[in-house]
């Protein structure tokens, strides 16, 4: 198996020769494609969805891969591009479903639960429960912060957002991931 060189394949991506751009894209699509599936899948709950969107991410960085300077890594900018095609589509679904935020939380909520590629036992259901009650930004730094291990310093280059905020922004997610987790609890016990 090849291990993939992030040096050489950002040098091939800008070769002039087309088809060590093309081997040199695919080794990226390979390399990169689950953990954006996962980042993606944390903020739209849909296998369809999700897939639509990292495959129109993947078709953005091709097309603007020249303009890519490698001022940071390679990850980082096609996180970004992830991040601003979830938003973008999330944006545009709040906009189709002018419905009230509840409504909008449960109907993302039954849409995971329903999906047939979850496969999470109930404490995980609910804690996802807890995280689609959080704001789209709050959320995708929570989901960033929690399950991909990713420092502040690369969110904020993903975000366009400050060290700081980020922070704020993730201790208050986790403070109302819990105030949901007790209330559940404690409606559950009853």
């Amino acid at each position: 198996m090849k291990v993939y060189n992030e040096e050489e394949t950002l040098k091939n991506l800008h070769s002039a020769n087309v088809d060590l751009q093309k081997h040199a894209f695919n080794d990226v699509v390979s390399f990169y494609s689950e953990k954006l599936y996962r980042q993606i899948r944390k903020m739209v709950f849909s296998h369809d969805d999700t897939s639509d969107l990292l495959q129109n991410t993947f078709i953005k960085a091709w097309l603007n891969i020249e303009s890519f300077r490698g001022e940071s890594k390679l990850s980082t900018w096609l996180y970004r591009i992830a991040f601003n095609e979830t938003i973008t589509f999330l944006n545009k679904e709040n906009a189709r479903n002018t419905v009230s935020f509840d409504a909008e939380n449960s109907h993302f909520t039954e849409r995971f639960e329903s999906d047939e590629y979850f496969d999470g036992d109930a404490l995980q259901i609910k804690l996802q429960k807890a995280i689609a009650t959080l704001p789209e930004k709050q959320r995708l730094v929570f989901n960033t912060r929690y399950y991909e291990d990713m420092p502040y310093n690369e969110m904020s280059e993903i975000f366009g957002t400050s060290v700081g905020s980020l922070k704020a922004s993730y201790h208050h997610a986790v403070k109302k991931i819990e105030k949901y987790l007790n209330s559940s609890d404690t409606l559950s016990n009853k």
